[in-house]
């Protein structure tokens, strides 16, 4: 069941991440994270998901809900969680500046395509709950990047989850690809579909698989997406590879969840350790929830 195999690794590694966000690299270095930490940033108990999985499961919610992609529905599941704590395990916290500007700004009855275009609107706040989106068969472009656009519009942000899905379903329909095979293969179909695009430059380092003058791991879309792709591509397993990703520090559970979601797809759920898992608050509604999921993508999309 892919699509329980990349939520989970998704949750588990936003999960891992929430109590160290904002830790600095040397901080990790000294003090790294092995397993489920208590407490910390946000003083949460271990197990606490962030915003990552709770705008992930109100995509799946809503595409359960209308059997299609609705996106005035998918906006509006999106301020029931940043108004009414809908979708999170005791109140929302950790929200993205560019997403709340988004959410803040829809009306009901306007467009719900409310994320900013500027270039400094560029933070990793939709490529973070995307992944729903690669369990849909016939999936195009265009909708990921209005997915997307409900709060974050530049063509920056829009091109990396299409990149993002890209790899995403590479790894769930040939499961004879190494990481790098995955990437490589996603890479040379965005290259070809935004050939004439002057913001592909930006993804440079990633089509050429150099990551050689150091890797980043703060909120800017890319740095995100090179840090993910650095910790897989330098790990054979789950774990080592989300535990890579936020000893990287910075904005740990973004980058551990997105580097979750493609290593648990990429490795399968019974590799991502069970106690970490059992150690999930409110596993069981995201059981079902995937379940449900999956069931609608294989009926309707």
């Amino acid at each position: 069941m892919k699509v329980k195999d990349g939520i989970i690794g998704l949750v588990v590694g936003d999960a891992l991440g929430v109590p160290v966000e904002f830790y600095s690299r040397e901080n990790l270095k000294n003090h790294p994270v092995t397993g489920m930490r208590s407490y910390g940033t946000y003083n949460k108990p271990a197990g606490t998901w962030s915003d990552d999985t709770s705008l992930t499961i109100a995509t799946m919610a809503s595409i359960i809900n209308k059997k299609c992609i609705d996106y005035t529905d998918i906006i509006e599941e999106f301020i029931e969680w940043q108004k009414n704590n809908k979708y999170c395990q005791e109140e929302t916290f950790d929200i993205g500046t560019t997403t709340y500007e988004a959410l803040t700004s829809y009306t009901p009855g306007s467009t719900p395509f409310c994320g900013r275009t500027d270039y400094r609107n560029n933070g990793n706040g939709s490529l973070m709950r995307i992944l729903p989106l690669a369990f849909i068969n016939n999936i195009d472009y265009k909708t990921i990047e209005k997915v997307s656009s409900l709060t974050h519009g530049h063509k920056i942000s829009r091109i990396a989850c299409v990149l993002y899905i890209e790899i995403a379903k590479s790894m769930i329909n040939n499961s004879n690809l190494s990481i790098k095979e995955h990437v490589k293969t996603a890479s040379a179909k965005i290259m070809e579909y935004y050939k004439n695009s002057e913001e592909l430059i930006h993804f440079k380092r990633i089509f050429d698989d150099d990551y050689s003058k150091g890797i980043s791991s703060t909120g800017f879309v890319i740095y995100t997406f090179e840090a993910v792709i650095y910790c897989l591509e330098n790990t054979d397993n789950y774990k080592d590879a989300v535990l890579k990703a936020i000893n990287l520090g910075e904005d740990t559970d973004t980058v551990a969840a997105i580097c979750g979601g493609l290593a648990g797809i990429y490795y399968g759920f019974d590799e991502i350790p069970i106690d970490w898992i059992n150690q999930i608050r409110q596993i069981e509604t995201i059981f079902d929830l995937c379940e449900k999921y999956e069931v609608v993508c294989d009926e309707y999309l």
